[in-house]
């Protein structure tokens, strides 16, 4: 089975086969990380570029793992260190690395919908790793991957997803991600962080935190990300973690066996507390393990297009 685009652009598109075909990868990608000989071939003779328009650690250093380990020749562009900074279109950039002979192009960006416009203007597969407030599908196919690694399946499983909602593109691809696959999506947050008419994409909204954590199976963390709001949507800090952070007394409403998740970075005490990051539940550590596996299986699906265009 190949995917049926070039790109991964978004969760949105994705079908749940292609959704499976791509956990299935990962799971297999997994064995090297774990192995101590980290290198495969898979990727001899590819070339992979990190086009990076923000700051990134975990999903910009798990790209470039991912691309060593499977033995491909990698760069990354920082856009304050380049053209970008004298100028030079997104269009104009993407070409230029194409015509480098580029077979994949990692990119992210704060204006949402910029991958979609890059892939239109190059022969190279474009893989998005956050767009603006859009989507960030690498991260919620590793939150996937991680889920069903711990529980088996993801049909049937209910997510409670806390934070702010309005501002996450991980939220944004995990509710299609995850609805398409079957599990049942709860958001909670406050009223000013909960984008309207999210009933829409099958999912459950919650005015309190207590209604969503009721039986949940796994809790996704967001973080607040005051460096994309315009304007105060909220009290304070402090006000926020009373109200809606994660702490030991409401993780006691989900079920005994929840996976507490959060995409990283984590701010403590805001958020979700030490005790429950920490917590024998939580699975954040193992996530950007599972990052790596999920890119590598992205990169060796895209880069197999050609070879594999007639496979089942």
């Amino acid at each position: 089975m190949v995917l049926k685009s070039k790109d991964l652009l978004g969760l949105k598109d994705l079908t749940a086969e292609e959704i499976e075909h791509i956990l299935d990868t990962a799971k297999a990608m997994k064995y090297v990380i774990t192995s101590n000989n980290k290198r495969t071939p898979h990727l001899q003779g590819k070339s992979i570029v990190t086009l990076f328009y923000e700051n990134s650690t975990r999903t910009r250093l798990s790209f470039e793992l991912a691309s060593k380990y499977m033995s491909a020749s990698s760069a990354n562009i920082n856009s304050s260190a380049s053209s970008v900074a004298k100028g030079e279109s997104l269009i104009d950039t993407g070409k230029t690395i194409d015509m480098m002979g580029t077979d994949v192009i990692i990119i992210r960006h704060p204006q949402s919908g910029a991958p979609h416009l890059l892939a239109k203007h190059v022969k190279a597969s474009v893989i998005n790793a956050g767009d603006g407030m859009n989507e960030h599908p690498t991260q919620a196919l590793l939150d996937m991957f991680t889920i069903r690694e711990k529980k088996g399946t993801l049909r049937g499983l209910k997510v409670a997803i806390i934070g702010d909602i309005y501002h996450s593109r991980v939220a944004r691809s995990n509710i299609w991600g995850l609805t398409r696959m079957g599990a049942e999506v709860s958001l909670a947050g406050p009223a000013t962080l909960l984008p309207p008419k999210m009933e829409m994409l099958g999912v459950k909204i919650y005015s309190t935190v207590h209604e969503a954590l009721i039986n949940a199976d796994v809790i996704i963390s967001l973080r607040m990300q005051l460096e994309r709001q315009k304007k105060a949507l909220f009290p304070s800090i402090r006000e926020y973690s009373r109200f809606f952070g994660l702490d030991e007394n409401r993780l006691r409403l989900a079920k005994k066996d929840v996976l507490i998740m959060h995409p990283g970075p984590i701010n403590r005490g805001v958020e979700l507390t030490s005790a429950v990051a920490d917590h024998e539940h939580s699975v954040i550590n193992e996530q950007v393990t599972n990052g790596v596996a999920v890119r590598m299986a992205l990169l060796y699906l895209l880069t197999r297009r050609g070879i594999n265009e007639t496979a089942d």
